[in-house]
């Protein structure tokens, strides 16, 4: 059963997004907040979601800052930004800052729907014009991060599995499963990758390691 949380301070748009999402993942458990101080707050006591949609102009989020504080203090929860601002470096800027997506809040419904399976199955989700504007531009280097041969010898061997499935785009849930063992387990292994390669978002962690395979190919 899926935890969802949705930081938006627009009742109407809240309250509609739970609507959609509580008929769409059948049996999920989703909750609101209207600010960053209330989402902090909730995120303190209770640790266990599986994905936060984030308003980018909630009342004290200070544009970005709001998501990079919430990231910092909860590195191994997926955040997507869902606002109705479609510039693609505030879009960019966002995944560089720890985001794992971007909705944008014109987007239709089943469009909406498809991101969230998307990123709940620990994908990364663009909008579909951004997409088309990298297919002939670089992904600046903040997407594209990577690490050394001696970072991922540092690696435990259970770590290096964890490391091989996010690599597939599996959730901790997944994982898990693969594994045989607890989701809170493969969340602590997820948090020390980070830190041992050194990549602050495990969607650019798992981008690194399919361009560390491209390599050795």
């Amino acid at each position: 059963m899926y935890q969802l949380l949705i930081a938006d301070d627009h009742p109407l748009f809240r309250e509609a997004m739970i609507q959609v999402m509580e008929a769409h993942f059948v049996g999920a458990r989703v909750q609101a907040t209207v600010d960053l101080h209330s989402t902090l707050h909730l995120l303190a006591e209770e640790a266990e979601w599986d994905l936060l949609l984030l308003d980018l102009n909630m009342p004290d989020m200070g544009g970005l800052d709001g998501l990079v504080q919430l990231h910092q203090a909860h590195p191994t929860l997926p955040i997507v930004m869902i606002s109705a601002e479609e510039n693609r470096e505030v879009i960019l800027q966002s995944l560089a800052k720890g985001a794992v997506g971007y909705i944008a809040k014109t987007s239709p419904r089943e469009q909406i729907l498809q991101a969230l399976e998307q990123l709940l199955q620990g994908q990364i989700y663009l909008p579909a014009h951004l997409m088309r504007a990298q297919e002939s531009e670089p992904a600046p280097a903040a997407t594209s991060p990577s690490f050394s041969a001696a970072a991922l010898a540092s690696l435990t061997p259970r770590q290096q599995r964890v490391l091989a499935r996010l690599a597939l785009g599996e959730s901790n849930k997944q994982i898990a499963w693969h594994l045989n063992v607890a989701e809170t387990t493969i969340k602590g292994h997820v948090s020390a990758i980070m830190s041992k390669l050194g990549c602050s978002n495990r969607v650019r962690l798992a981008l690194a390691m399919q361009q560390h395979h491209e390599l050795d190919s």
